[in-house]
């Protein structure tokens, strides 16, 4: 095979994963029948996604109380407190840094944190939480993008020391707010929980990031092939841990409105907010490899996990179905884009 067939084949990214780029030369083009097939040939993993949503639809017709406004308030405010936290997942898979096992647990120290500084005013309370959040992760990402450490091995241990800080603060008690001044936190502007406004505000932002600056199209580039891109002079160790700081930030926030509206924090506050990211980012279709993946295509997966768990719960279903359904969906997932990446790359 010649070098310009090669540079064909590597320059067909998937559409709506990462930024455009231009076509490679040639001189050949593909008929017009052949080519409309491939266009209208639908990927497995749209097709999964689209018969999920059908199912769900139909249960949710079978299901009291589900098509009522309560419970759609219900599901956003849910959507809130999983997809704040995926938005910041997304950019840290798409920089290829795998997943972080220890979002609960930094959730639980920020909320402490948060609480314990109210008597210092909601501003400060809240910029003290985001600078722990940003300065735990971002020093996770350090290591992981100058030193080349395993991101899994590497979050693992961070959360059994993150959680044992945890208890070390709180004494293994539940800490409560000397001063409760965090009630703005809860309100509901316009029926919608301002978590909900918060959230599409990242998302926006996540995506302006990644598709229109240097550092997010260089987060898909080290995504792609992080041994090229350290070759080619890119800057792996910086825009490592910008993905990690970013995404430390979003965990921030997640702790903050957890500790607003539990008006309490404990060691068990983060829960499986850990299991809920990761299966939210990659039901909107991001690979765990890295390379390709978007912020509008995680706050649709949020949504759908969110939906799901709401859709169990109200059937009744105990909170070891939910955690099964959720993992079945996040690995049909995972089979169906490491399809579409496989084909891709034929």
């Amino acid at each position: 095979m010649t070098t310009a067939n090669n540079g064909q084949r590597q320059a067909a990214p998937a559409a709506g994963d990462r930024p455009a780029a231009p076509a490679a030369g040639g001189t050949s083009r593909p008929a017009p029948v052949a080519a409309a097939a491939r266009q209208f040939r639908p990927a497995p993993l749209d097709v999964g996604i689209a018969v999920v949503v059908l199912a769900v639809a139909v249960a949710g017709v079978l299901t009291n109380r589900f098509f009522s406004f309560d419970n759609a308030r219900a599901i956003l405010a849910s959507t809130a407190e999983v997809g704040i936290t995926a938005i910041g997942a997304t950019l840290v898979m798409i920089a290829g840094s795998a997943v972080s096992l220890a979002v609960s647990q930094t959730a639980t120290v920020v909320a402490m944190v948060f609480l314990s500084a109210q008597q210092l005013g909601l501003a400060v309370a809240i910029v003290l939480a985001l600078i722990c959040g940003v300065l735990i992760t971002a020093a996770q990402g350090a290591i992981i993008g100058f030193w080349t450490a395993n991101p899994i091995v590497l979050t693992i241990a961070a959360g059994f020391a993150i959680g044992g800080a945890a208890t070390w603060m709180s004494g293994g008690a539940t800490v409560y707010p000397k001063v409760a001044a965090f009630g703005v936190l809860n309100s509901t502007p316009l029926g919608l929980p301002l978590g909900v406004y918060v959230l599409l505000a990242l998302t926006a932002l996540a995506q302006w990031v990644l598709r229109r600056t240097t550092v997010g199209r260089q987060m898909y580039l080290l995504g792609e092939n992080r041994p090229a891109a350290r070759a080619a002079g890119l800057p792996v160790g910086r825009v490592t841990v910008i993905a990690w700081a970013f995404f430390g930030a979003c965990i921030a926030l997640t702790g903050v409105f957890l500790a607003s509206f539990n008006t309490s924090a404990n060691a068990a506050l983060g829960g499986t907010l850990s299991l809920d990211a990761i299966a939210a980012v990659l039901a909107g279709g991001t690979a765990i490899s890295g390379g390709r993946g978007s912020a509008l295509r995680t706050l649709g997966g949020a949504l759908l996990i969110s939906v799901i768990s709401d859709l169990l719960l109200l059937r009744g279903l105990s909170t070891g179905v939910q955690l099964l359904v959720k993992g079945i969906l996040v690995l049909f997932v995972v089979i169906a884009v490491h399809v579409r990446t496989t084909r891709g790359r034929r």
